[in-house]
């Protein structure tokens, strides 16, 4: 009798009586995207070989046909001359059935004891687990870039905004280091994500476990994981662990996407800030003078993407009952274009933001308008003992007067400055300048250039740089 899995257009039974139609064929067909899992499903069928040889369910022959076999199963597709046939389906059957052509019966002893509900469950966390390590490292590597051009403008000056209105002084330096902080979060929840990722579905089959022997923690301690899931029709229906990947990764994104909406604003003529190196810029087919900054406009982009993307498994998954359903099929393109678009991007703004070129007097420029030492001014008068809110009022009334005059309370005289109130004294110079400013912060998170020193100290320890 033929075996199934050389039936041309019935890879998967024998019930049938009819092949399926070919639109169907290509409709339900995932080869196309889940190839990608291969060298992983060959992992874990690896694994699953040895400890079946191991409990005695196949032959150490057997093991060892299917050990030679996978090798070179492995090498074809290495090499780009692994043939993927749409009608086997996926990935798992293709590399199934070239098993069998290459060692004969050792290849359809292989999915003895598991499914492929279990199979691909497996394939999916090992990929994603390799994903969560390759992300980790760029998102590192991101960090410890924004780190160097901290230290470097820890003097730096720029105007500070709330509501996109000039507030306060700050360093550059300090306001890189308010993005570290916000991806090293970003590494956490990935981090944490990992432990759950990083659970063994294999054993669980179909849906109800199997009557084989198997030794689930002989393959858990080989692929690396660190705990077997505890129920089977949990361990094959369930993709929570990818939806909070992409809820993480939605998180990241949101994060470049608001540093990207900085660096477009910051690039514009009205600023002037930064200069972003010409390779991650294009320029326009019929404006000359442009130089646009198209990256970190994309990356705004790509992160609606990836927004978009965890919405979709939110909404795959909200209506299923247990266990498998072949709804779970839709997961892996909107979860492997999540994985590469937040790595490529982390790659790209590495490299980008190490060749950014910074401005210091564009920046001084724009911090000298817009009142930013009013809040100093405030304090100082606090300072020679009056109450916050009083302070606060006069000063108010002052910045108002420097409105109508269209000169920056920075500019205001000391006879003028005593005028707002008798207790202001030739001290005030310094506390109205930007340096004295920034100067001022010096508490654990402020702004000051001697507190970023220490944060860099930090944050190179934190990263072992």
């Amino acid at each position: 009798m033929t075996s199934s899995l050389d039936r041309k257009s019935q890879a998967w039974s024998a019930l049938f009586s009819e092949p399926v139609d070919s639109l169907v064929q290509r409709y339900t067909a995932s080869v196309g995207f889940d190839k990608r899992l291969a060298l992983f499903d060959i992992q874990g069928s690896l694994a699953h070989a040895r400890m079946l040889a191991a409990r005695g369910i196949v032959s150490d022959a057997d093991w060892r046909d299917i050990e030679r076999g996978m090798a070179q199963v492995r090498e074809e597709i290495e090499q780009g001359r692994f043939e993927w046939k749409l009608e086997l389906e996926d990935v798992h059957l293709n590399i199934e059935a070239r098993l069998t052509q290459l060692v004969g019966d050792a290849g359809k002893r292989l999915h003895t004891g598991r499914s492929r509900n279990d199979q691909v469950a497996t394939d999916i966390r090992l990929w994603l687990r390799d994903a969560v390590d390759r992300i980790q490292d760029a998102l590192r590597r991101l960090r410890l870039v924004l780190v160097d051009l901290a230290e470097r403008h820890a003097d730096t000056i720029m105007p500070g905004f709330t509501h996109l209105q000039v507030a306060q002084p700050v360093t550059f330096g300090h306001h890189m280091l308010a993005y570290v902080e916000m991806f090293g979060r970003d590494a956490e929840r990935l981090l944490d994500c990992r432990r759950r990722i990083n659970r063994l579905p294999l054993g669980a089959a179909a849906l109800a476990g199997t009557s084989y022997p198997l030794d689930r923690q002989m393959v858990a301690r080989e692929l690396g994981f660190e705990a077997v899931c505890q129920n089977s029709l949990d361990a094959v229906s369930d993709r929570d662990f990818a939806i909070e990947f992409c809820a993480a990764a939605s998180l990241l994104m949101v994060h470049v996407s608001r540093l990207s909406e900085e660096l477009v604003s910051w690039m514009s003529q009205a600023l002037g800030f930064v200069r972003l190196p010409d390779r991650y810029c294009t320029g326009s087919s019929i404006m000359p003078q442009k130089k646009n900054p198209d990256v970190p406009e994309l990356a705004r982009g790509k992160a609606a993407r990836t927004i978009g993307h965890l919405s979709a498994l939110l909404v795959l998954m909200k209506g299923q009952p247990l266990a498998y359903n072949k709804d779970n099929q839709e997961d892996k393109e909107p979860l492997f274009d999540t994985a590469d678009t937040v790595l490529d991007t982390l790659v790209l703004f590495a490299d980008m933001m190490a060749g950014i070129e910074v401005d210091p007097q564009a920046m001084r420029r724009s911090a000298l308008r817009g009142h930013a030492t009013a809040t100093d001014l405030a304090d100082y008068l606090v300072k020679k003992g009056l109450p916050f809110r009083d302070a606060h009022e006069a000063v108010a009334l002052a910045v108002r007067e420097c409105a109508r005059s269209g000169r920056d309370l920075g500019e205001l005289s000391l006879e003028q400055l005593q005028r707002i109130h008798p207790a202001v004294q030739d001290d005030v110079t310094q506390a109205l300048s930007l340096e004295g400013s920034v100067a001022s912060r010096d508490l654990t998170g402020g702004t000051a250039p001697a507190q970023v020193r220490e944060q860099v100290r930090r944050l190179r320890a934190e990263l072992g740089a």
